[in-house]
């Protein structure tokens, strides 16, 4: 508070020690975005005294702060479902990145750059994604970014990214030719939905399985299957029979005939949930007593619980492997869950850990970008070309490096058990194991 009247005058010595104290009070603050500079400002309404011993000193110190005016504004963009049904995991995703560009800036900001998110809702459409794309190119301050949800909307975003030379980083689209298109701009921090088959064989292994039948879909389930019978092959499991189908119910009645003849100690099914759950419930009946082992295709406790009964997890029981497993799983994550839950009072679903990593990135990239031409502000094609370079960037959920494609050197899968189908006890199942897989 500001004294409006001096009373009696204040000695030289008690002024200077005053002074010294608050300039040292005000020079040891710290603000992450603001730079504060003090400029002391002598007011006084205090009445001139006159005398040999008398020193007019001013009564107050007043700082005047100036606040921090930035060399440039520096954006990376996420786009997310933010409405809609999706919207829970697309702010999520959000959210992720809010907390990276809070927790991750500091370095340019240092260098005095204002660092901002700039946020678009997809709404999980991808003719909505693209627009908001076109303004995210528009916009010259934006040099990274992060999304989508869903592989289908990030391919057809990437295209975008891609002409236009802005890097993005996704922390959850899985689909194969994200990357198998080879573009610099196109990175992610997510496993590819077709390595699952190398980390389930490396599994069946482990488990000490000595022999398989398998059962797939067309499409990308098919490449599951392919990498999972050439990664078995490899590794010494007995391939007994393979059969692609859409496991109607005349191909279930005759695939179950040839798979109770062959006696595999495994089935490996790489169909979805919707084909794959009758399929089970038929071979069980028909006397199958060992494990299934799928995809990310039955990652649907919904429907398990719904149409599965206890049979199912009886005997050998069943597993299916997953991309991204809860935050909680990642040793890393723990002060990101605390930081998460304290900012936003929920608990970080599957991909908000990976949003932080990917929003990382882009942030770590512009850094060093900006650094190799002495903390200028750097181009696009740098800050691609930058992410690219990055060799061991220490994530929450992981360790990445890039390979030409844009996928990570080693990416984690991770192998679900289910020991429970009912939905009051589903939390009993469990992750039983992960594998690092090079990319296929």
């Amino acid at each position: 508070m500001v004294n409006s009247k001096i009373t009696r005058p204040i000695h030289k010595s008690t002024f200077l020690l005053l002074l010294m104290t608050l300039l040292f009070a005000f020079g040891c603050g710290s603000a992450p975005t603001v730079i504060v500079v003090l400029t002391p400002t002598w007011t006084s309404t205090a009445s001139p005294t006159a005398g040999p011993t008398q020193t007019q000193v001013p009564p107050s110190l007043t700082p005047t702060p100036t606040p921090f005016v930035p060399r440039a504004v520096l954006k990376i963009f996420v786009q997310s479902p933010l409405s809609g049904g999706q919207a829970n995991a697309g702010t999520d995703i959000l959210r992720g990145a809010e907390l990276a560009v809070l927790q991750l800036s500091d370095s340019l900001v240092e260098q005095g750059y204002k660092v901002e998110l700039a946020s678009y809702d997809d709404q999980n459409n991808a003719e909505t994604a693209q627009k908001n794309a076109s303004e995210i190119i528009a916009d010259p301050q934006v040099l990274c970014g992060l999304g989508h949800y869903n592989s289908r909307v990030t391919l057809r975003t990437s295209n975008l990214y891609h002409e236009a030379g802005l890097a993005l980083v996704a922390p959850a689209a899985t689909a194969g030719l994200l990357t198998d298109r080879g573009y610099l701009e196109v990175n992610r921090v997510i496993g590819r939905i077709d390595g699952q088959g190398i980390a389930a064989a490396q599994f069946a292994k482990d488990q000490g399985f000595s022999s398989v039948y398998i059962i797939s879909g067309r499409s990308e389930a098919l490449k599951n299957a392919e990498y999972f019978r050439l990664e078995a092959d490899r590794l010494g499991i007995q391939v007994l029979g393979m059969v692609i189908t859409s496991l109607t119910e005349n191909d279930m009645r005759s695939i179950i005939n040839r798979l109770m003849e062959s006696k595999p100690a495994l089935v490996y099914i790489s169909n979805p949930v919707d084909e794959a759950i009758p399929f089970f419930q038929k071979a069980r009946t028909a006397g199958y007593v060992g494990p299934f082992l799928g995809t990310e295709a039955l990652n649907d406790p919904q429907a398990i619980t719904t149409s599965a009964d206890p049979s199912l997890v009886k005997d050998g029981g069943l597993y299916y492997t997953i991309t991204s497993p809860p935050a909680n799983f990642y040793p890393e994550a723990d002060q990101f869950i605390r930081d998460f839950e304290a900012s936003y009072a929920a608990t970080p679903r599957l991909f908000a850990a990976r949003a932080y990593d990917a929003a990382g990135i882009c942030l770590k990239a512009i850094e060093e970008a900006s650094t190799a031409i002495n903390g200028e502000i750097p181009t696009r094609a740098q800050v691609a070309n930058a992410i690219r370079a990055l060799k061991d960037y220490q994530g929450i959920t992981g360790t990445y490096t890039f390979n030409g494609q844009g996928d990570p050197t080693l990416a984690q899968y991770y192998v679900y058990r289910v020991v429970s189908v009912d939905n009051a006890t589903w939390d009993q199942n469990f992750i039983a194991a992960s594998y690092a897989v090079t990319p296929p």
